[in-house]
């Protein structure tokens, strides 16, 4: 199993980002297909102060996909692509750090 992880710093203007993140972004990459699941988590403290630098982390989303072939496949539908176009409308490609991480003893 492969997932791709979204961290996201904290927005200008929280509850506007968050009512479009939650309103149309998510139900857009809940469309994606190979998506086996995908879990959105609120930071609510920071351990190490400062090492985010002057960023405070906001939102951490995780999309689980069985495969990294599947996980291609999924970045290449249309559905990807749309939310993608979602994330840069509501103003989250200036706010998001993306990586995937296979997962290990799962």
């Amino acid at each position: 199993m492969i997932k791709y992880i979204a961290l996201y710093r904290k927005p200008e203007n929280v509850d506007e980002f968050d009512e479009a993140y939650f309103a149309t972004h998510l139900p857009l990459v809940a469309k994606t297909p190979g998506l086996v699941r995908a879990e959105v988590a609120k930071v609510s403290r920071v351990l190490v102060p400062g090492f985010f630098g002057e960023h405070e982390p906001h939102l951490v989303a995780e999309m689980y996909f069985a495969s990294e072939a599947d996980m291609k496949t999924a970045f290449d539908s249309p559905e990807w692509q749309a939310a993608g176009a979602n994330l840069g409308e509501i103003g989250g490609m200036e706010l998001v750090a993306m990586f995937a991480a296979e997962v290990v003893g799962a």
